[in-house]
């Protein structure tokens, strides 16, 4: 039996499979996180333009109240406030995404870092990142279509546990979605 970093081999071979997939991983997942990081940016700069937008809508001499029921400018001040809200939060997303560390998920349950490929009923493949934050977001990362989803999530929910090879059901309302879990790294 052989060792290599502490994990006993019957030969090296396995062991090196071990580290290349591992290694693989792990370099697609921190180009993945680089593709969220930038749409998260361009996201940011959209918040931002339409923060100012607002503003520059609210303080306009052409927003100023005429008579009383002219609540024009009351509104432009609460989009103004929305979108800076809006602004708070896609910095917020921003820090999570640059501060998630990243590890392989190869033989463990899934969570918030995991990589998964799933598969419906009729054979058609999606893939997901396990994410703390932005979900619903899609980045393409790697010529593949990645979608963001959280642990609050029906989905996510489902998820959240279980191992490659599992089978989930996904119940929103009346309807029954069921998905094999395919990869999970």
């Amino acid at each position: 039996m052989h060792s290599w970093n502490g994990i006993e081999c019957a030969t090296l071979l396995p062991c090196y499979h071990l580290l290349v997939v591992s290694t693989y991983t792990i370099m697609h997942k921190q180009q993945l996180v680089a593709d969220i990081v930038a749409a998260l940016q361009e996201k940011l700069v959209i918040a931002h333009s339409s923060t100012q937008t607002a503003i520059d809508a609210a303080t306009d001499d052409q927003t100023v109240s005429e008579h009383k029921y002219d609540t024009l400018a009351l509104e432009a001040a609460y989009l103004a406030h929305g979108q800076a809200m809006r602004v708070q939060e896609c910095e917020r997303e921003l820090s999570l995404m640059r501060n998630l560390t990243l590890r392989s998920f190869v033989d463990s349950a899934i969570a918030v870092g995991a990589y998964v490929e799933v598969e419906d009923e009729q054979e058609v493949s999606k893939h997901f990142f396990i994410a703390p934050c932005a979900g619903g977001l899609e980045v393409e990362s790697q010529q593949q279509s990645v979608y963001l989803l959280t642990v609050l999530s029906p989905l996510g929910k489902a998820l959240k546990g279980k191992f490659e090879g599992d089978e989930v059901v996904v119940k929103i309302g009346d309807k029954a979605k069921t998905y094999q879990v395919v990869t999970v790294s």
